[in-house]
């Protein structure tokens, strides 16, 4: 199946979009494995911004009270409560072909400390989370400590569930549908890679929000514009990190130069394969995806589909040229046609 970079080649997005001497493109890593779901970075992201609130809604059971990225939340935490599938082997567990007691996934969490995340749960001695630790017992990777959140005593000892957290953003994509169609410029692509939404040119045609594949820019209901994460363009500018990134206590969302991200992102996967996660995986990374790979990418411990991601996502715009090159012979063939139809008709 062709993608976008079949088409245009590779692209470093700031040289070619008219800066010289660039400087290197900087993006997101998102550590999906160390998510604990506190929302520090949403909440550091409206205040930086001067988001508006999204109002509080549960959403049914769900700790999720944003639901998806909006206008009026450009980071989005998800909370995925998952059924694990118990007995299941897997190749780490092959020495017991007939599955440990409860499901491997599990098991093999138990082997994650807080080494890997860079924190300290500060759990006490004797508690079933330190003895887990201990212990190589069960424990929820995206939720360290004791028990996940909202259950009440004994939580600690279930095994038939785990949560996956994430915190989404916009892709920053090295080949964005958005900036193809947009026909005011208000949306362009800053020195560092980075795509950029000016909300003072936008005139609310809504074009970028049809054309982006993740379907991340949506629209205010007060004025219809488009709005989106900017990657703290600002911050950035001024040589600080975005307040996201800064206000995670974890970690989980990381900042700098995207080359060095993805060697880094590498690395933290050949690591939990080797700690015995092998559903570990990396998501947006390859330049050579749909979209020419995203500035803002992600360490996944599951199917993209099951945190709200397309499998598979394409720029929307990768035809335009070709498209426009047909119409253009089309409309060459029809005035030859029209032209030797009128000389046809002449005595």
């Amino acid at each position: 199946m062709p993608h976008a970079n079949a088409l245009y080649g590779p692209l470093d997005p700031a040289p070619d979009a008219g800066y010289e001497d660039a400087p290197p493109r900087m993006g997101f890593f998102t550590d999906t494995s160390v998510c604990i779901g506190c929302k520090a970075c949403e909440v550091a992201c409206k205040e930086w911004n001067g988001v508006p609130q999204s109002g509080l809604d549960l959403l049914g059971m769900s700790y999720d009270n944003t639901g998806a990225l909006t206008a009026n939340s450009w980071r989005h935490v998800a909370f995925v409560e998952q059924p694990r599938r118990a007995g299941r082997a897997t190749p780490a567990f092959e020495q017991e072909p007939a599955g440990p007691a409860i499901s491997p996934e599990t098991a093999a969490l138990g082997a994650l400390t807080s080494a890997d995340t860079g924190t300290d749960p500060g759990l006490p001695t004797g508690s079933p989370g330190a003895a887990a630790r201990m212990s190589g017992g069960p424990e929820f990777l995206g939720m360290p400590g004791a028990q996940p959140p909202g259950r009440g005593s004994g939580a600690e000892d279930r095994t038939d569930f785990r949560w996956l957290m994430m915190s989404d953003v916009c892709k920053h994509c090295t080949h964005a549908a958005c900036l193809d169609v947009c026909p005011t410029g208000s949306l362009f692509r800053t020195e560092f890679g980075t795509v950029v939404v000016q909300e003072d040119i936008c005139n609310g045609c809504g074009y970028c929000i049809s054309a982006c594949p993740y379907g991340v820019i949506d629209q205010r209901k007060d004025d219809g514009r488009a709005w989106k994460c900017t990657l703290c363009y600002d911050r950035l500018g001024a040589g600080q990190t975005p307040a996201c990134a800064q206000a995670c206590p974890t970690e989980s969302i990381q900042y700098g130069p995207l080359e060095e991200l993805r060697e880094r992102a590498a690395a933290r996967v050949a690591t939990l394969h080797e700690r015995g996660v092998p559903e570990a995986r990396l998501y947006g990374h390859d330049p050579n995806d749909g979209v020419g790979g995203d500035g803002a990418f992600f360490l996944l411990l599951d199917e993209p589909e099951v945190y709200g991601l397309p499998p598979d996502p394409v720029v929307t715009t990768r035809d335009l040229t070709a498209m426009w090159k047909r119409a253009g012979l089309a409309a060459l063939a029809m005035t030859a046609a029209t032209v030797f139809a009128f000389l046809g008709r002449r005595p």
